[in-house]
């Protein structure tokens, strides 16, 4: 039971779509992640998902509509959604995540930025 720094946590890695476990809260994860550039399109079947956006602007697509997530902002991501985060103008988004354990990165997509291991800082 100690306070975590969510800055300090954020310097400590440096990979882009990437993220980073900092607790665990019963059953759900808490992450960190740098996001730059466009991530790819998926849906979390069963997982609800969180965003907040600790530095940067983060935009997430949705198939009808963009939502722009400012920092300090935060958006939910239902289960079922297909979505895809990205940034623009080459702009390094920090961005803190909330959920499942269970929940694959990129749900049933495979894709070269997939990653199936998240590392403990």
């Amino acid at each position: 039971m100690k306070s975590i720094n969510l800055k300090q946590k954020h310097a400590e890695f440096t990979k882009q779509w990437h993220p980073h476990q900092i607790a665990i809260v019963d059953d759900m994860q808490v992450l960190l992640a740098k996001l730059q550039g466009e991530f790819v399109w998926h849906a979390h079947e069963h997982e609800d998902e969180l965003f907040q956006v600790i530095k940067g602007t983060l935009y997430m697509q949705f198939r009808d509509r963009t939502e722009v997530v400012k920092e300090g902002e935060i958006i939910v991501v239902p289960k079922g959604m297909e979505h895809n985060p990205m940034t623009k103008d080459g702009e390094e988004v920090h961005v803190l995540l909330f959920e499942k354990l269970s929940t694959a990165h990129t749900g049933i997509v495979q894709h070269e930025k997939t990653q199936t291991h998240y590392p403990k800082i």
